[in-house]
This record gives C-alpha cells, structure tokens and sequence, in this order.
C-alpha cells in the first residue's frame, strides 16, 4: 500500500507532464507537431501543472489533518486542505519562499505559475471556503477531479468519497464538479487500500456516484461499456466520452482509458492514449496515471520518464507517506505538524 501511495501521486504527475504540451492543441495540431501517433513521452525535463502542484498540497492539507488528529483528536481534513490551498495561492503570488517558510512553502520549486484556472483562483481568494451545500459557484470544470488522490488514503472508503467530494468542492460548486474528486478519492481507496479488483471497484463507485450525480455516473457507465466493446483491433478513441475539459468526462476517460491497458507493462500506452486527443490531455492522462499507479504502484511507471520528472523526490515521499498513514506505519509526522 506505501508503494502504491508513491505510485498514484508518481503516476499522476507523469500524465500532467505528457499531456500538458499539448492540452489546448487539437488532435490534428498534436499530430503536426509530434508525428502522426502523437506525444510519445513527456518533455525533459518533464514539468507539471497546477494540478500536481495542487495534488501536492492536497496531500499536505490531509496528512496535517491525520497527524493533527491522531495528536489531539481534532479532525477537521477539510479545513485544513483549504488552508493548504492558501498557502499554494502564495506560491502564485510571490517570486520565492519567505524566510522561515516551512513545508511545501520553503521549496523554491512550487514558486512557478503553471497556467492555473481562475475559477480556482477565485475560489481561494474567498474569505471562506466553498462546500457541496454551500457552494459559491457552479463549475464542473476538470480542475477539482485532478487534484483529489491523496483523499483516497482516507480511513475508510465513506470517508474517502466524502474527502474527496469536499475537496474539490473548494473549488467547483458544480455537482459534477465534486462528484467526480470524491469518486476518483474512491476509486483510489478501493484499490490501493482495499485491493479491489478493477472492474469491481470502477462498478462499486458508479454505484455510489449514481445517489448524488445521475450525469457522472451515465458518463462512466458509457465509459465502462465503450471498454467492453473495445476489442483491441481499432486504437483507443477517448474523444467518444468528451473532450476532458469536465471533471465527470476527465474522468471517464480515465476509466476507460484504464479498462482498456489494465496490465502494468500497458502504462506507457495508457498514458498515450490518454493525453492524445482534442481537449484536456493534461487532466486526463494524470487521472490515467493516479488510477493505475494507484492499482499497480511504482514498479508500473518507466524509469526514463521518472528520472526527467520534476520533485520526484517530493511526490514519492509524499505518496509514501500516504501510503503509511492509512496503515498506521510510522513516518516523520513532524513534517505535517
């Protein structure tokens, strides 16, 4: 489970580095500019989003939850991942780390705008948090969904959905917006946690999705059954769920994208097929990459793309350490306190 924790976060982050090049460019453009199969491989050095960046600070928000927790029995996970995305917004603010700055605020590294959404922006210059019953606004964009993993680690699967829903809602009041953060939370629980198989654990969350959101769970009910029409004689086509740029169709094609390279040697192709078509290749190959590192831990993703990486270091101590937190293994809690 510790290595799958290092796995999911490794293996969004190298779906966010292959696919952003290229996630405003059409499937024609991709084409004229990498070849006629499209990007192969991530950049060197290979450089994420906003989104890992804020899946970082997910981790961090919720780790500071659980040590928080553990220490004084105050457990308030929602609170204190919205402090951390505060603290992220800081890091879009300002050119470097101030004197005395701790955690992720003392790594000069995070100190770089990738292109963040301003319907997150503006979320987090609000004088208080967005929820799924208060929501202050109604965006379903892919931006909550993308940066909802770490949730996954939570104590139990109820609590996992309920992370991750509250998560991106933050952010996206829209209800596919959070539906789809807290069914990818779940996804993640499933199988890093529970050890699910895939396909129970993807028919186990459309079942829970379908009570809050009948549209996301139509969407991943679409992908699951494209999936078992696919036979493997034609390339896989994640434009036939969307163009990504929704959490609900993002993540469908995660799911898809999934179903069809479920083997661990099938990760560098999944992450192809899920970063080459018209819409947002960044946010859907890295939800491909948090599922399967997620399903099959490190020794799934390739060592050439790994070594490129930027804050390899970071995402697999990070991960590792989510891994022993839902585990109960001791790790460096002071890091989080």
């Amino acid at each position: 489970m510790v290595d799958r924790g290092a796995g999911c976060l490794l293996g969004g982050a190298l779906g966010d580095a292959l696919g952003a090049p290229v996630q405003y460019l059409g499937w024609a453009d991709i084409q004229r500019e990498h070849g006629p199969e499209g990007v192969l491989g991530p950049p060197k050095p290979a450089l994420f989003t906003d989104d890992t960046q804020l899946t970082l600070f997910t981790a961090d928000g919720y780790l500071r939850a659980w040590v928080r927790g553990k220490r004084t029995g105050e457990w308030e996970p929602s609170e204190m991942v919205w402090h951390s995305y505060r603290r992220w917004l800081v890091t879009q603010q300002q050119p470097a780390p101030e004197h005395g700055s701790t955690g992720l605020l003392a790594d000069e590294r995070l100190y770089e705008s990738r292109s963040p959404g301003l319907t997150c922006l503006r979320a987090l210059a609000a004088e208080t948090p967005s929820t799924p019953e208060n929501p202050h606004n109604e965006s379903s964009g892919c931006n909550g969904v993308t940066r909802t993993a770490p949730a996954g680690f939570a104590p139990s699967a109820a609590i996992a959905y309920d992370l991750g829903c509250r998560f991106a809602a933050l952010t996206h009041g829209g209800t596919g917006g959070w539906v789809s953060g807290g069914a990818l939370a779940l996804l993640v629980h499933l199988l890093a946690v529970k050890g699910r198989p895939l396909r129970e654990a993807i028919d186990q969350v459309i079942g829970r999705v379908l009570r809050d959101d009948t549209y996301t769970a139509t969407v991943l009910t679409r992908a699951v059954v494209l999936a078992e029409e696919h036979d493997g004689s034609a390339p896989v086509r994640v434009d036939r769920l969307g163009s990504g740029w929704t959490g609900p169709e993002a993540l469908a094609i995660a799911v898809y994208t999934v179903l069809t390279h479920p083997k661990p040697a099938q990760f560098v192709d999944a992450m192809r097929a899920a970063a080459n078509h018209s819409g947002g290749s960044d946010a859907t190959a890295a939800l491909t990459g948090n599922v399967l590192g997620a399903l099959h831990g490190t020794e799934a993703l390739p060592r050439d793309w790994l070594m490129g990486l930027e804050m390899v270091d970071v995402l697999d101590a990070m991960g590792r350490d989510l891994g022993m937190s839902a585990v109960n293994l001791d790790f460096n809690e002071d890091r989080y306190a």
